[in-house]
């Protein structure tokens, strides 16, 4: 499940009490026991590294906060070509470090039990984080300065996929035996404009991981960009819960498609959670299809409810 590791477990808030979330993030120890949480206690298939998208940002110069309350901010935003030069190519293994070794201690502790799955953003996901400074409403920075410089924006982007490229790659190195590509914020432009703004960033990286280890692209609230994902490099598409398997499998073909559930019904009786778990297995019948998350847990999410969903999910064969 998307954020299977998080404020759900009462376990994982337990950690946090005594951690804040860049230690948690930095500290391989505790970053990698809150990776194992969901598979001790939900079951899952599959062990999801535990980090934070923005990272690598941070190790290419951009002061990065979790304010309490704020979320995840950058006091001094990148919004013209000038600021770009502020940012470094950084050694990863120097900066990036203690993702690796968690993900060593992951690996080392499953002993092969289930797959670690390692992620990453998308260049034009992490540029809005750090074009803004913090989440947005509209992302007007970033939509201004795609439309005012474009050209500028695309340095931006291309600087952000060369750091992304070698970040990923040391997951591999340190066990990662998938990587997931998370588009949160590819569903604020249109084909045209994700075609021309976010894609040569994102198939730069795509095709830099081929050949080594399955590449899962998602993008959130992107119904309309599927006739663009259908041609990317990546073995599996991911999409949100907005528009059926069926009608998507019509748009992309009989590419692997994964997700789709709704979230937020987890939050409904177990017994709507396992009608809806099959009626998603249905809709993605006629190609490959792995059960997920159309976007990240609830943190209102019963825990006895994601197990639920997990378990309807292993009794149907999905």
């Amino acid at each position: 499940m998307m954020r299977q590791a998080g404020r759900y477990l009462p376990e994982y808030r337990a950690i946090r009490e005594k951690a804040d979330f860049l230690t948690l993030c930095k500290t391989p120890e505790l970053a990698a026991e809150v990776t194992l949480q969901p598979v001790r206690l939900v079951g899952v298939d599959a062990a999801i590294l535990f980090a934070d998208i923005l990272l690598p940002l941070e190790a290419m110069g951009a002061e990065l906060v979790f304010a309490k309350g704020d979320g995840p901010t950058f006091p001094h935003p990148v919004r013209t070509r000038q600021d770009i030069d502020r940012l470094r190519v950084p050694d990863v293994e120097e900066s990036l470090g203690y993702v690796f070794n968690a993900l060593r201690l992951v690996r080392r502790e499953l002993d092969g039990q289930v797959p670690v799955i390692g992620f990453g953003g998308t260049p034009w996901t992490l540029a809005a984080y750090l074009v803004e400074g913090s989440g947005s409403k509209d992302y007007g920075h970033l939509l201004a300065w795609s439309y005012e410089d474009p050209a500028g924006l695309a340095v931006l982007l291309d600087r952000i996929a060369d750091t992304s490229i070698a970040y990923l790659k040391g997951q591999i190195a340190a066990g990662a035996q998938a990587l997931q590509l998370f588009d949160t914020w590819g569903g604020l432009l249109s084909l045209e404009r994700w075609r021309a703004l976010a894609l040569p960033p994102l198939r730069k990286i795509a095709d830099a991981i081929r050949g080594t280890v399955p590449l899962i692209y998602y993008v959130n609230g992107g119904g309309h960009l599927l006739e663009g994902m259908r041609d990317l490099p990546v073995d599996v598409l991911s999409v949100d819960w907005r528009v059926p398997l069926s009608k998507v499998r019509q748009v992309v073909g009989d590419r692997v498609l994964q997700g789709n559930f709704d979230p937020a019904a987890l939050l409904g009786p177990i017994p709507e959670i396992e009608r809806l778990v099959a009626r998603v297995l249905e809709e993605g019948k006629g190609g490959g299809h792995i059960m997920n998350l159309g976007h990240g847990i609830l943190p209102r999410t019963p825990v006895d409810h994601a197990r639920a969903f997990v378990n309807a999910v292993k009794r149907s064969g999905g």
